[in-house]
């Protein structure tokens, strides 16, 4: 199937393994059959990025001009759409958006996720994210919108998750992956409805933790989704 023709432009390398799976989703998922009919995109992994959910927390720098820059360098290079490997920098990219910053759409990712949810568990879902994406209300006012119930962990329980995906961010994959099974198992003994991995390191650790499958809904699918959808839709 051939797509419609717009380059996709992704900002990433916050972190770099998620921006790698997100590349190797999107190959997967096009409807495509040959290399022409895969999408053209251009990936940003912008790497220097300052940490979104240290800055959040009053413990860094702020990250703001960098995301800037990264989806203005995106445009500059010919991007028609936006994607960003990283749900903590919406909350930085809506007020982009509102500020009319940015001159061509954003594929967004919370919106994307929400959706998944919604038509794969109409019953509501467990909302794991880093501390940053929590304290942003990113998700919460989303699901809010749309009338869908996120459960949220417990407090000492989202700071677990949140190492996680340092874990994650840091290479060890494995500890990321045996810590996640745990948090999640004990998760599933208050509610057992499936988990959001709403972080884009968290489909790596939930891969890792040999969960059931159907029980995770990944961000970075999610997102991958939305661009699929995005770039076959006849223009």
């Amino acid at each position: 199937m051939k797509h419609n023709g717009l380059t996709l432009g992704v900002l990433g390398g916050m972190g770099p393994a998620a921006t790698a799976e997100f590349q190797r989703l999107l190959a997967v998922k096009a409807p495509a059959t040959c290399d022409q009919e895969h999408p053209r995109m251009i990936v940003y992994s912008h790497t220097v990025t300052p940490d979104r959910t240290t800055y959040l927390l009053g413990k860094g720098p702020d990250p703001e001009p960098y995301l800037l820059e990264g989806l203005q360098t995106l445009i500059g290079w010919g991007a028609d759409r936006l994607a960003v490997t990283c749900n903590t920098a919406h909350h930085f990219i809506d007020r982009f958006i509102e500020q009319g910053l940015i001159s061509v759409p954003v594929i967004h990712i919370i919106e994307e996720t929400v959706r998944t949810c919604r038509e794969r568990s109409p019953q509501g879902a467990w909302l794991t994210a880093t501390l940053g994406t929590m304290k942003t209300g990113l998700y919460q006012r989303h699901g809010a919108a749309s009338g869908y119930r996120l459960r949220i962990p417990e407090p000492a329980m989202q700071e677990e998750i949140h190492v996680v995906t340092d874990l994650v961010k840091g290479g060890q994959q494995e500890e990321a992956g045996r810590r996640y099974h745990d948090i999640v198992e004990r998760l599933w003994q208050i509610e057992r409805i499936p988990v959001v991995l709403a972080c884009t390191e968290l489909p790596v650790a939930y891969q890792r933790a040999g969960l059931p499958p159907e029980m995770g809904i990944s961000s970075l699918e999610s997102l991958a989704d939305g661009c699929i959808r995005e770039l076959y839709k006849p223009l």
